[in-house]
């Protein structure tokens, strides 16, 4: 399982032409799923971002979490996350997981997130229009295979 955390000032997700999730200051986080990822491993990924102090205090120094923060979350799948561009020009998406288990753990990490922290969504396999003002930019990456 792999997070790309985006540290944001705002971030919405459209599709269809219309809005399905915006946030102000947050995270935006792309979801991607594996063939073999599990709930603990989601779990122990949700627990981590959900920790991260990576926004600015009054010193200027990243020590604030999202709760510190009163932040938002904006949640979007994006399967392309496990892209494996070893040969040819052509990414290969074999080691994504399967639609039905992959939104499965995507449904699984947005009712735990909701739990704490408000939490909006893209749409699960759509063609989706993400709009991102990254601050920082401050993008962290967490992979389940390294934590």
């Amino acid at each position: 399982m792999k997070f790309v955390i985006q540290r944001a000032a705002h971030a919405s997700v459209t599709v269809d032409g219309e809005i399905t999730g915006k946030i102000g200051k947050g995270f935006m986080v792309l979801i991607g799923v594996s063939q073999t990822d599990t709930k603990a491993e989601a779990d122990r990924l949700i627990k981590k971002m959900l920790g991260l102090r990576i926004f600015e205090d009054e010193n200027g120094k990243t020590n604030l979490s999202l709760k510190d923060v009163d932040g938002e979350l904006l949640l979007i799948s994006q399967f392309t996350l496990y892209a494996d561009c070893r040969k040819g020009n052509r990414p290969s998406f074999v080691n994504a997981g399967k639609p039905d288990i992959a939104n499965e753990l995507y449904e699984y990490i947005i009712s735990e997130c909701r739990k704490e922290f408000h939490t909006e969504t893209g749409i699960f396999g759509a063609d989706m229009k993400v709009e991102l003002l990254n601050d920082g930019p401050f993008t962290i990456i967490l992979d389940s295979e390294v934590i």
